[in-house]
């Protein structure tokens, strides 16, 4: 029996007009070239991006003339100079390079066995807890925790509190370098558990299984087994971690109170304070250029991990 027109939806009836004027001006012909037209906004802001380095490029080879507070018309390497050879932005970049080797080491070895207690879990209650716990921090946003801490770490917070009335006289608990890294590693915990969650996942429950049947004991069974397996996980989560890590602007800022300047505080300063755009962008190159390196490095001897657009990783 025939539909009546009736019971034919409106909605549809509107998408098929749509389908209707959308073949006139994109014919069945076209149709090979509709993932090209999909890639089209992301092929628009990798393009703003790439002409924004090349713009940053040409102001990093003009030096700022102290008297007009002009650039120069003049390209110059006088900014790479400074850059490389003086002792304030080498103490920033190391302090930049090892906080954050420091954070992703520390964040990946207790995002670990969170991320693993999330996926095993037979219990429910328990992942649901787990996962509000983990998100969370994304609705509270970066600069607010990094206050909440000045108020549990300060000379007269809760934690300096606690110990005065055990008769411990309050400790310097902020704007200092490990106050820096505690604020990163919190920071970076839930991405690291993100990333290692799905690498955790993909490992089948019965080949622990399996190994424990064998006779091997759990710590044999996570080196042989889990931990082997979730090195794609461990991977991509270190490259997030460690590149987040390294251009971290508001914690070094905060936590550090300005003693502790990573190497995006430098940045800062240079366009924002000393209105030395030529030096910023001098040094906005160079943080791109080691992060980039380091990636690569990083490709190279362990592979592309979850970042990689292959299953294996490699």
């Amino acid at each position: 029996m025939r539909a009546s027109r009736v019971a034919y939806p409106l909605t549809w009836r509107v998408m098929d007009m749509l389908e209707r004027f959308a073949a006139i001006f994109w014919p069945s012909s076209f149709k090979k070239g509709l993932p090209y037209l999909m890639l089209l906004p992301a092929i628009v802001l990798v393009g703003l991006l790439v002409l924004g380095l090349i713009q940053i490029g040409d102001t990093s080879l003009r030096t700022l003339d102290t008297n007009t507070f002009l650039m120069s018309e003049t390209y110059m390497l006088a900014n790479y100079q400074r850059a490389l050879t003086e002792k304030f932005f080498a103490t920033v970049a190391g302090r930049s390079l090892i906080g954050s080797l420091i954070v992703t080491v520390i964040t990946l070895i207790f995002a670990f066995p969170y991320a693993y207690l999330m996926v095993r879990t037979s219990s429910s209650a328990l992942r649901k807890f787990l996962l509000v716990a983990l998100f969370l921090p994304f609705f509270i946003g970066q600069v607010v925790r990094a206050y909440g801490w000045l108020i549990i770490l300060g000379n007269q917070g809760m934690v300096n509190e606690a110990l005065g009335l055990v008769g411990v006289s309050p400790i310097r608990l902020l704007y200092n370098y490990p106050a820096v890294l505690f604020g990163l590693v919190q920071y970076m915990l839930p991405f690291a558990v993100l990333m290692l969650a799905p690498a955790l996942t993909a490992i089948p429950a019965e080949l622990e299984a399996a190994a424990a049947s064998l006779g091997a004991s759990w710590l044999r069974t996570f080196r042989h087994v889990v931990l082997p397996l979730s090195r794609p996980g461990l991977v991509g989560a270190g490259l997030v971690v460690v590149t987040l890590s390294l251009t971290d602007f508001a914690i070094p800022a905060i936590l550090g109170g300005g003693t502790q300047d990573f190497i995006a505080n430098a940045i800062y300063d240079q366009f924002f304070r000393t209105s030395d755009q030529g030096l910023g962008a001098t040094l906005s190159l160079l943080l791109v250029a080691v992060g980039s390196i380091l990636v690569g490095v990083v490709f190279m001897v362990f592979g592309a991990g979850t970042l990689a657009m292959g299953g294996d990783g490699k």
